[in-house]
């Protein structure tokens, strides 16, 4: 067992297609960068909690209620590329959580079970996995990830795998969350590579890391996320709110 440093970014841009200005959305009261941001704290699991931002707006919210946020540069052009810009800098950092700035029902237990992979020294990048509902299935928005028997993701895909060529076999399928941790040195080293066949085919970022040989060990857990794509998402996650009771 080793003790790293451990910081959590959430990469957050006001510009979006779908729904600019997302992370200054008001959730149940509360910016939903602020609810995301809680649910880092409430983990308990990191040394530090940023928000990386290349928005002055979204800069002033985070410091509006008592949070820390960093600029970066507007070039990035995914959160990958903004975490490890900020890694790049703080060289005293082991292990950095890229956070998604979208999911303000991120479950706090969760990212413990995330930053806590990286006791064991041999992990160089780990994510989330959770049982796959039968009504996901078929759906391309739901990745499915395969499993060795260590942990250690095999693949990730939009289609069903594995697939079960004799009918009735039982399988565990497993769907993915978007949640990622890395060592310091593989995020540095992701952030300098091109996009590989796999990536492009199934634009899944994190194939990248596959194809280059880069394990990804994967915990697992029972939680959803729910992610916010569009302004209609807004209700929805407030409902979910008021049922969990906050």
């Amino acid at each position: 067992m080793q003790s790293c440093r451990t910081v959590a970014v959430i990469p957050a841009r006001h510009a979006s297609t779908r729904f600019p200005g997302k992370p200054l959305a008001i959730i149940a009261g509360r910016t939903m960068i602020e609810h995301v941001w809680r649910r880092c704290q409430e983990a308990q699991a990191f040394d530090e909690v940023w928000v990386a931002t290349d928005d002055d707006r979204i800069r002033a919210a985070v410091e509006g209620f008592g949070g820390k946020a960093v600029m970066t540069s507007p070039a990035c052009a995914t959160g990958t590329d903004r975490v490890a810009e900020v890694a790049l800098g703080r060289p005293d950092i082991d292990i950095w959580v890229n956070v998604q700035g979208d999911e303000p029902l991120v479950d706090p237990a969760a990212l413990q079970r995330l930053a806590g992979l990286f006791q064991d020294a041999s992990v160089r990048m780990g994510t989330l996995v959770r049982p796959l509902e039968a009504d996901e299935a078929a759906s391309p928005h739901v990745v499915k990830a395969v499993l060795a028997l260590n942990g250690d993701a095999l693949y990730f895909s939009r289609s069903l795998v594995p697939h079960a060529r004799e009918p009735g076999t039982p399988v565990q399928r497993w769907g993915h969350i978007g949640l990622y941790g890395y060592r310091r040195e593989v995020l540095l080293s992701l952030a300098k590579l091109a996009p590989t066949p796999l990536e492009d085919a199934e634009k899944l970022e994190q194939l990248r890391a596959l194809e280059h040989g880069i394990p990804i060990r994967c915990a697992k857990v029972t939680s959803h996320t729910v992610a916010v794509d569009l302004p209609g998402d807004v209700e929805k996650v407030e409902a979910l709110m008021r049922a969990r009771g906050g």
